[in-house]
């Protein structure tokens, strides 16, 4: 079974434990609903709401195992159809449970009985077009959102356009003539920047091709700065499948090194640290802290609020960017939800 097929279908997987409770609550509100309106002498008739509510768990269980178990071929039918396959499921799993529980457990006459029956299949299938709808409206809304964050990432990430091109290609042109290795090896990291920038299908990579990412930018950079440029890496081991978005961390490592590296005589340090804490992956970026010009601020604030976009699209509220100046010292710190890459893929396949 492709995977594509269930996730375009509109009805959610009724396989997972959120969707059942959730009809579960559902079904349980409307059953404490009608017991109220039957009530006469008190608020709510207690026996009519037992009663009612063990048979419409009963039918919400079974309808929903059902459901699960036919998924993959109901998404392979269209919508229209697939709603009617459902109808007509509920509809027979309700009459079985009413022939069951007003024949054998409260016994009628049988016009009484059939009468009783139809209002019970009439009421369901209200119920579930209602119910069925909602599924439907839903996923067109989520489709539309997914389809809304797809486009404002791809917008985000064609802004990324990396600061060094000019002085990158010019440190390149020095190093034919006198290292022609070195200058093969840094145009192989350079196009293999401008690949990931212009790669926008991939919404999460793993950490590791990040990395790898800013390391390959770092390479360039070590040409162009020499001494000056000083790297410290403190990655805590087993967390290179944490999924991250791509051109994350390189573009901070970047404003670093043209914030604070590049402006000083000197240099300084650049440091990069990856560590783990309870649910979270915290990554650092650490420079020298940048002089207050109004030019250097507005950089920094293009590519803290690029990144800070394109997480909260992908993670919420979860994800967190931060950044402080203590002493001499500007640091940028990233908090992502600890996910690995399979673990993401396997919860987009399931998403309802």
């Amino acid at each position: 079974m492709n995977h594509k097929d269930t996730d375009s279908f509109y009805v959610p997987d009724l396989c997972r434990v959120r969707a059942v409770f959730m009809l579960l609550i559902t079904s349980e509100l409307l059953v404490l609903v009608l017991a109220i309106v039957q009530a006469q002498n008190s608020w709510i008739d207690w026996n009519y709401f037992g009663l009612l509510s063990l048979f419409v768990q009963w039918t919400t269980l079974t309808s929903a195992a059902l459901i699960c178990l036919l998924r993959p071929r109901l998404a392979r039918m269209s919508n229209s159809r697939a709603t009617m396959t459902i109808a007509a499921i509920v509809l027979l799993d309700v009459l079985a449970f009413s022939l069951f529980a007003d024949s054998v457990l409260h016994p009628q006459p049988g016009v009484a009985l059939w009468q009783g029956i139809a209002k019970k299949l009439l009421l369901a299938l209200l119920i579930i077009l209602m119910v069925l709808r909602y599924f439907y409206l839903q996923h067109q809304w989520q489709q539309q959102r997914e389809a809304e964050m797809q486009a404002r990432l791809t917008s985000l990430q064609a802004r990324i356009q990396p600061h060094f091109l000019f002085n990158s290609m010019n440190t390149i042109a020095s190093l034919i003539a006198t290292n022609p290795e070195q200058a093969e090896e840094a145009v192989l990291d350079l196009s293999e920047l401008f690949r990931a920038s212009l790669r926008t299908d991939d919404q999460l990579i793993p950490l590791n091709r990040e990395l790898e990412l800013c390391q390959r930018y770092l390479a360039i950079e070590s040409l162009r700065l020499g001494e000056r440029l000083q790297l410290e890496w403190d990655i805590q081991p087993g967390l290179g499948q944490q999924v991250i978005p791509p051109l994350t961390l390189q573009p901070l490592v970047e404003n670093a090194i043209y914030h604070g590296i590049q402006p000083r005589p000197e240099g300084g340090v650049v440091r990069v640290e990856v560590s783990a804490k309870d649910h979270f992956v915290y990554l650092l970026v650490q420079n020298p802290a940048p002089e207050s010009t109004e030019r250097q601020h507005q950089g920094n604030r293009v590519a803290l609020s690029n990144t800070q976009a394109r997480l909260q699209a992908l993670f919420g509220e979860p994800a967190v960017l931060k950044h402080s100046r203590q002493g001499n010292t500007y640091t940028v710190t990233l908090r992502l939800p600890r996910r690995s890459i399979n673990t993401s893929n396997r919860q987009s396949r399931n998403r309802p």
